[in-house]
């Protein structure tokens, strides 16, 4: 009997764990901006670092924010084959907020 109540007890301790990661899941959602999942796959995608950041993603989020203003900072890319389409995709693109994002080569 005290092993059936050891199961009872587990099984409904995992089912409120259970529900409170889902509310909690739905509550403190982040929305990310898509831009920043294309700009990604624009880049070479090595998550080398050599830009100084995290990875692809991290350079990706930090174009699309305006905190790094020069695409060159990626290292690994090619001038005429990585770099045009994420500057043409910044500056005709706009975000959530409706700005768009000058950055140079």
């Amino acid at each position: 009997m005290d092993i059936l109540w050891s199961v009872l007890l587990m099984l409904g301790l995992a089912i409120v764990l259970g529900v409170l990661i889902v509310l909690f899941s739905i509550l403190f959602h982040v929305e990310e901006d898509p831009r920043v999942a294309a700009v990604e796959k624009m880049l070479p995608n090595y998550n080398c670092g050599a830009c100084g950041k995290a990875g692809c993603h991290d350079m990706a989020e930090a174009l699309v924010c305006g905190e790094v203003k020069n695409v060159s900072k990626c290292k690994v890319g090619k001038k005429d084959k990585n770099y045009d389409p994420i500057i043409a995709y910044l500056a005709s693109t706009p975000g959530p907020d409706g700005k768009t994002v000058e950055v140079n080569i």
